[in-house]
């Protein structure tokens, strides 16, 4: 792929009138191409300093040759690859057009898909930019609207549209201000950093996260949903640590709380490669930790269908209490006793050379309900 210098064109001239807007203090220049946003920035009497980066050095060399300003440096840099430090505001007009041979040019292809550059632009972006800083990026409606708008909040940034232009009958530019949100703020406080979105549940939003040099995952009650479980969900995590049922509860908060990631399979992929001998292991511990919850009364309520609920790494680990709560008669043995003689287990099971009685165990279960002591659990443990 070519590298040619991005000279000045309709993108450079919509982002510009931002830069003009909104550019303060310390300022990075993302790709800074012919210098056109360097420029504007530090004519900006709230810019302190700009440093303009490329990774094309022809560009470089055009820009430190062309641009006299004292206020200005510039350096050859892969995105954030040879950056230090944090700035008040990132400036980036990317290459954002989807792969096409007819222009194999670094400086207006952004990838395959087209937001390629711009996802690796704000998966670093993160850890340079600072609490109250702002990014200023450049899209195309070429690169997909939709698709940037959630990679903006996978990285836990928040945004809002400055500027908008038509470009022929087919495009359409935006220029969107980002920030980070008050969770990613609240969070790089408390030491964690590289904040990413993982999945979104029925009552919450996980992100993955390091701290001190771990990954962890971030739990975050979702807005939209009016069941509040957080605090329950906390509650259970720190009842259960002593007992190291559950992930490894870290830090909590009134709005979220970070435990230890915890790397593995979910149960059922498990099954799928593991020895008949490592299978039994794992069934009987998941048994065990059930056992241990229904003797303190708490109630899991997704141990009937476990899979994304049970992930085995050095051993099995329940994750998900956000619907745990007390209950007179809990239900975690029967439950899970429930999953072990369903269809799909069974035939997963009936593979690896593994047969439950479905009878006997509907049998020891209704026992073990009507009276939930340590000999009825027991029957139950001997049958897997």
């Amino acid at each position: 792929m070519k590298m040619s210098i991005y000279l000045p064109r309709e993108d450079s001239f919509l982002i510009q009138i931002a830069v003009k807007d909104f550019a303060k203090g310390k300022v990075l220049d993302m790709g800074t191409g012919s210098g056109i946003q360097a420029v504007t920035a530090a004519s900006n009497k709230n810019v302190k300093s700009v440093l303009g980066i490329d990774v094309n050095k022809k560009a470089i060399e055009y820009c430190r040759r062309e641009v006299k300003n004292k206020k200005i440096k510039f350096a050859v840099s892969d995105l954030f690859s040879k950056v230090k430090g944090e700035f008040d505001t990132i400036i980036f007009n990317p290459p954002y057009l989807p792969a096409d041979e007819y222009a194999p040019d670094i400086a207006l292809i952004g990838g395959k898909k087209g937001y390629e550059t711009v996802e690796r632009f704000l998966d670093g972006a993160g850890k340079h930019l600072n609490e109250t800083g702002v990014i200023i990026l450049l899209f195309s409606s070429l690169t997909g609207r939709e698709k940037i708008d959630e990679l903006i909040g996978n990285n836990a940034f928040v945004f809002e549209q400055v500027q908008q232009k038509g470009v022929g009958l087919m495009e359409t530019l935006h220029v969107y201000l980002i920030r980070k949100n008050d969770l990613l703020k609240k969070l790089e406080k408390l030491g964690l950093s590289d904040v990413r979105k993982l999945t979104k549940g029925h009552r919450g939003v996980i992100y993955t996260a390091k701290y001190k040099n771990k990954k962890v995952a971030v739990k975050v009650q979702r807005p939209d949903i009016q069941v509040k479980s957080l605090f329950r969900e906390i509650a259970c995590l720190k009842k259960l640590q002593k007992y190291k049922i559950g992930p490894k509860l870290l830090l909590a908060e009134k709005d979220f709380f970070v435990y230890e990631f915890v790397e593995g399979k979910f149960i059922e992929q498990f099954i799928e490669k593991a020895s008949k001998t490592k299978i039994i292991a794992v069934l009987r511990n998941v048994m065990l930790q059930c056992r241990q919850l229904d003797k303190l009364h708490l109630t899991k309520e997704e141990m009937q269908n476990p899979y994304k609920h049970v992930i085995v790494g050095k051993k099995p680990v329940l994750i998900d209490f956000e619907r745990c709560k007390y209950s007179p008669d809990p239900k975690n043995v029967t439950q899970f006793c429930q999953y072990l003689i369903s269809g799909k287990i069974g035939r997963l099971l009936a593979k690896k050379g593994i047969k439950i009685d479905k009878t006997k165990v509907i049998k020891l279960a209704r026992e073990y309900k009507h009276k939930s002591d340590e000999k009825n659990f027991r029957e139950i443990l001997r049958e897997i």
